[in-house]
């Protein structure tokens, strides 16, 4: 007899998962009559009427969850299911109790500690709202953005918002860039202090949205700050110009290329292979070499470093170059212009083509009133000549810009 029993009852339960699998509401409806002391057939459906609204009401949806709970006491999940049924009903204290006993049940959940913030938001509670979304940013690493979304329209309280941030560096960082994204550089020069402030670890390159955000937004002076942070975290890496010599960032090409900062920068682009090179630099160990393959008319500007200065101030540049058959009547040069306003060209050197030994280009130049940023560039305008694409290669090495 008890071995009939099971049977039956393994049978039942096989139907109700069959009915259940179906995944509408009527089929869940037929699975709890086969299998009416399963929690979680009561929970999904509903789930499913909360869903589509329609087909019940707020009462009949609480009584399911509250199947839920009574037949499953312990899953945290049906208790916060109960929560948001309560919610939907106008119980909010039967939802916030509700909410409450999921977490007790599953304090670390980042889905549940989710809810319960939604739940805070609506009732007007931001501080419980901030702590429960601090959970969530804890344990789960893809939900910064909803989570920065959902707090800063809570609240405006900047030093709230840090306060909720775990000591966790990709958090820091995701909310950094999140702010970014949102123009906000006020809030984000805050984070990036509590950064320095807590001595988190972090990777170099990390910082270079930040650093591309403050130049957008000409915010020179912090840039030089975080600047002068970076070469102080990272000194083998962050190489700080000598402000009574040379104000070129890694000018000699002596250290690897950043990509980013105020370091020089390359981007990629056909037809062109940009490397470091140690054979036959001008001075140290290394120089910088741009291969052009000759199978484009390239208009060349890849090659740059953003370099802070001061206004109505005279400046020095020079740079060297060494050329091997570079083709068509537009070769390499260097350029010198305001980040901010590109018609103000300071420095357009030499064109150079063919084969040639180190060559120094060399200029003078007073920045003027509103000159706050330069940009230096490796440049090589398209050639309007029938013979136009490019091939050969350039060295170049010790780039220096200094006040007179």
């Amino acid at each position: 007899m008890s071995l009939l029993f099971f049977i039956h009852l393994a049978v039942r339960r096989a139907v109700a998962a069959a009915y259940f699998r179906k995944g509408s509401p009527n089929a869940v409806q037929a699975a709890m009559r086969w299998d009416p002391a399963n929690p979680e057939y009561y929970d999904a459906l509903g789930t499913l009427m909360h869903l589509y609204a329609d087909r019940g009401n707020s009462d009949e949806i609480v009584r399911l969850y509250q199947n839920a709970t009574r037949l499953g006491p312990h899953d945290a999940q049906f208790w916060a299911d109960l929560g948001a049924g309560y919610d939907w009903a106008g119980r909010s204290n039967d939802a916030l109790d509700a909410f409450q006993h999921a977490r007790s049940l599953f304090p670390n959940s980042p889905e549940i500690n989710w809810r319960l913030a939604n739940f805070y938001v609506r009732a007007g509670k931001t501080t419980q709202a901030l702590r429960s979304l601090r959970m969530v940013l804890q344990e789960d690493s893809t939900a910064g953005r909803r989570v920065f979304t959902l707090a800063t329209n809570a609240t405006r309280d900047r030093n709230a918002l840090l306060k909720m941030l775990p000591p966790q560096p990709a958090v820091f960082f995701d909310y950094l860039n999140f702010l970014i994204e949102r123009d906000d550089i006020a809030g984000a020069e805050e984070v990036w202090a509590r950064v320095l402030q807590l001595d988190l670890p972090f990777d170099l390159r990390g910082v270079f949205p930040y650093l591309d955000a403050l130049i957008q937004h000409a915010e020179l002076r912090q840039l030089s700050n975080v600047w002068s942070a970076l070469a102080q975290r990272f000194p083998a890496q962050v190489q700080r110009p000598a402000h009574s010599s040379n104000l070129v960032t890694n000018g000699g090409f002596e250290s690897d290329i950043l990509n980013g900062g105020l370091d020089w920068r390359v981007l990629p682009t056909e037809g062109t292979v940009v490397s470091l090179d140690s054979v036959g630099v001008f001075e140290g160990v290394r120089a910088l070499r741009i291969i052009f393959d000759g199978s484009h008319n390239v208009d060349y500007g890849h090659v740059f470093q953003y370099v802070p200065v001061q206004a109505k101030t005279p400046y020095r540049f020079s740079g060297h170059m060494r050329l091997q058959g570079i083709t068509t009547d537009s070769g390499l040069r260097f350029q010198v212009r305001d980040a901010y306003n590109m018609d103000n060209i300071f420095v357009a050197s030499e064109n150079l083509v063919g084969t040639s030994g180190w060559l120094e280009q060399h200029a003078e130049f007073t920045t003027l009133p509103d000159t706050r940023l330069l940009l230096l560039r490796v440049v090589r305008p398209a050639s309007t000549k029938l013979d136009n694409q490019i091939a050969g290669t350039v060295w170049i090495d010790d780039v220096r810009l200094a006040p007179e």
